[in-house]
């Protein structure tokens, strides 16, 4: 049998960073196994793996690559975030040392496999022409997920959080399932390639399936990105995961989400696309509004930035609604802009966490006089998530709000608008309570200097591109005109 008729050395080439971080992942697990499990050198060779798969991703971040027949698409939009994903994952190993070691599982090397494992997953979501090949992705990350948030044996409501995620993500997945059967049963076939000319030339079995699997494909993704009426399980999970799975929990999958959010209907539906705005206009209102409205009344910091996290869901969603080069690039910087600042903040959130406080508001009151550099990025997050110039959260909404008006969503952005003057309340209410209020007693932060060095950079970083977003800006437009 000629094997080359099932894939080409370009093929192979094609998917070599996924190949690289298998081998890092099963590397690591190695280590694990004969018990060379010193947390440093785990790290190192996580690291240096996501630096090869970054190394070999720029070499094939040149012309639009067809790969496997047209299973997997390669251009500057897949390349731009597998790059993200690797940073997300970079960024959330150095933070999980100190905290890891904290709860007593920092010498345990299944902790990066399932990281790369995941990343690899979402690399496969953004890569993808052909619905089976995004449902192995998603099955990749999701089974990874599953582990992670269940990663602290020993505590209660890690085991509860990974059990309920693994139930609904079970049952979102199902619906993810059964719309690409239903697609498949209606176009024929489930590369997008395929399913966009059977809707040109009018060669659709039943617009009725064609409709009902669009309908459920994407109520899969809504679950993944947690949008309202699909986000329920979000606060849950994010309070009872190890702080900074949640970190990466609400960043790298919510950007796998969108992005083959925005490759499926861009490419696969993008003559229908019309036809199913109204429902992302109402998935937007809904999302920001009832997101900011429950994240107004916690009073546990994760159960805020999970609430938050979903309000900014409902922000992303506007770009899907809009789908044009404007709108992708500025999904794009947000995503950039949303993943480093909740990487950050999380960072700080499990620095603070101990065993019986750190995890509520009051816990941070008077921090500023005992830590001032972290109270300062804290606050430079605080504000870039509420869109505070000159944040770079400022540019990355500006961007959003200016493609919806464009194309005529005024009452949107108004919505929009006045969820961003509600998420100001509770932003605020972290730095009010580690700025001018009195400390009740001291908290306690354990960190490494790493993570405290990388917490610095990202929010000076975010000053930066809030007052020069050009360089940025340039990347995520040439990576939303392949697509666009």
């Amino acid at each position: 049998m000629d094997i080359s008729q099932f894939f080409t050395s370009a093929d192979l080439f094609g998917i070599a960073p996924e190949i690289i971080l298998t081998v890092t992942a099963l590397s690591v697990l190695t280590l694990e196994m004969l018990h060379v499990s010193r947390p440093g050198i785990i790290l190192m060779v996580a690291a240096l793996g996501l630096f090869l798969a970054g190394a070999l991703a720029i070499n094939t971040s040149g012309d639009e690559q067809i790969l496997f027949g047209g299973m997997l698409v390669l251009n500057r939009f897949s390349v731009f975030f597998d790059f993200l994903y690797i940073t997300i994952g970079l960024l959330t190993l150095i933070f999980s040392q100190g905290y890891l070691e904290k709860r007593g599982s920092a010498s345990r090397g299944e902790y990066p496999a399932l990281i790369l494992f995941a990343i690899i997953g979402m690399m496969l979501m953004t890569r993808a022409n052909d619905l089976v090949i995004v449902f192995l992705g998603l099955e990749l990350l999701s089974l990874s997920l599953y582990i992670l948030v269940g990663f602290l044996r020993h505590d209660q409501l890690s085991n509860e959080s990974g059990l309920k995620y693994l139930l609904l993500g079970a049952f979102a997945t199902g619906f993810f399932l059964f719309g690409a059967a239903l697609t498949y049963g209606a176009a024929g076939t489930t590369n997008y390639n395929g399913i966009v000319t059977a809707i040109t030339n009018n060669t659709i079995l039943s617009d009725t399936y064609l409709f009902l699997g669009i309908g459920l494909l994407l109520i899969g993704f809504a679950f993944k990105v947690a949008l309202v009426p699909f986000h329920m399980w979000s606060p849950d999970v994010y309070q009872g995961a190890p702080t900074t799975v949640t970190g990466f929990l609400c960043t790298a999958p919510k950007a796998a989400g969108f992005g083959a959010l925005i490759i499926l209907f861009n490419r696969a539906f993008v003559d229908i696309h019309y036809q199913w705005q109204d429902i992302f206009w109402i998935l937007s209102a809904m999302t920001m509004t009832i997101g900011n409205i429950s994240a107004l009344i916690q009073h546990n910091v994760k159960r805020m930035l999970a609430f938050s996290s979903v309000s900014h869901a409902g922000f992303l969603i506007m770009g899907i609604l809009v789908l044009n080069e404007t709108s992708i690039s500025a999904v794009l910087f947000y995503l950039v802009v949303y993943s480093v600042v909740n990487l950050g903040a999380f960072a700080i959130v499990s620095a603070a966490e101990q065993e019986e406080r750190g995890l509520n508001l009051k816990d941070y009151r008077g921090l500023a006089a005992q830590h001032p550099w972290l109270s300062a990025a804290m606050t430079i997050f605080m504000l870039s998530l509420a869109g505070f110039p000159p944040t770079a959260g400022f540019v990355a909404k500006f961007g959003l709000f200016s493609a919806a008006v464009s194309q005529g969503y005024i009452g949107l952005v108004i919505i929009a608008v006045l969820n961003t003057l509600i998420s100001i309340y509770y932003y605020l209410r972290l730095v009010v309570n580690m700025y001018m209020q009195k400390e009740e007693s001291t908290l306690i932060l354990s960190y490494k200097m790493l993570a405290i060095v990388f917490v610095g950079l990202i929010a000076i970083m975010m000053i930066i591109l809030g007052i020069t977003p050009g360089y940025l800006l340039e990347i995520v437009t040439e990576a939303a005109s392949t697509v666009a």
